[in-house]
């Protein structure tokens, strides 16, 4: 038996069950009803279910056609992004594959996402995930952008672009009880810490504090945002981050920014890979925040 399937059969299949009537379809499509009916019949015998039950006249979907439709609908649809991606058709783009490493912050992921949320630039899928992962789905053209804060290694026969979209200072956070010190150094010494375990912070952190010649105590060492923005606010200790990461709790008095000024700061990139049919919408929307990165 021939494993394949029949994708005519298919869209006849579609066609049918979007019109609930063999002769409408038939009409659609220009062909003769018995024609059609057999295509059906053929493709219900390839699946070895039927897809249609009669009610009075019209067809309706068993579950197995309801299962074939759904796939039915995304097989088409891929081809239709599959068109629209080779002829750079701007009225019908496929979305945008975004891939974020998973401790971003996600009020910046919130940030890249936005341009996208409101206006018309079309849909788009969001994957969270590590380094390696991320990137292998890159090179793959299963993502068309990673967002990340650091820049990748270079790999032979890896060309990966990594372009500055933002930077934000690292300031202290917390509640706004805890930041009533007159110095950065009396601040340091006095109150517990939360601080990022490896990047960039970390990095301006150690070494502002060998400046100052202290030892702070450290009671959380996180690798993710989300849990320094979770732990800044139940008042765990004051979080070493960029101020997108709490910005919603700021805004609301929750926690607050401390006056000093760290010397720290954080960019955020966007990776890519050159490619010859690129997603339409990312270069203008690359372009847009690079345009507004913090100085």
């Amino acid at each position: 038996m021939n494993a394949r399937l029949n994708y005519h059969h298919l869209r006849y299949f579609r066609e049918v069950a979007r019109e609930g009537h063999l002769g409408r379809a038939a009409d659609r499509l220009n062909i003769a009803q018995s024609a059609l009916s057999v295509q059906i019949k053929q493709l219900e015998d390839r699946l070895g279910f039927a897809l249609f039950a009669r009610v009075a006249r019209t067809l309706v979907l068993t579950e197995a056609g309801r299962i074939a439709l759904d796939h039915a609908d995304r097989i088409f649809s891929t081809g239709d992004e599959l068109l629209a991606t080779l002829q750079q058709n701007s009225n019908l783009q496929p979305p945008l594959r975004i891939g974020a490493l998973s401790t971003l912050s996600r009020n910046f992921q919130l940030q890249f996402l936005r341009p996208l949320l409101v206006s018309d630039a079309g849909t788009f899928l969001l994957k969270s995930g590590n380094m390696k992962m991320l990137l292998d789905d890159l090179e793959s053209l299963a993502l068309d952008v990673v967002l990340t804060t650091q820049i990748p290694d270079s790999t032979p026969g890896r060309s990966f672009a990594a372009q500055r979209i933002a930077e934000q200072s690292v300031r202290i956070h917390g509640r706004p009880d805890r930041l009533r010190h007159a110095s950065l150094a009396a601040l340091l010494a006095s109150e517990p810490l939360i601080v990022p375990t490896e990047n960039v912070i970390r990095t301006g952190f150690e070494n502002m504090v060998a400046k100052l010649g202290l030892q702070p105590r450290i009671v959380a060492d996180v690798d993710d945002m989300a849990m320094v923005r979770l732990l800044a606010r139940e008042g765990v200790g004051l979080a070493i981050a960029p101020t997108v990461v709490v910005a919603d709790e700021i805004a609301n008095g929750v926690l607050a920014s401390a006056p000093f000024d760290l010397g720290i700061t954080e960019p955020f990139f966007a990776v890519t890979l050159p490619r010859k049919f690129p997603h339409p919408s990312l270069h203008k929307l690359l372009q847009e925040l690079s345009a507004n990165i913090e100085n």
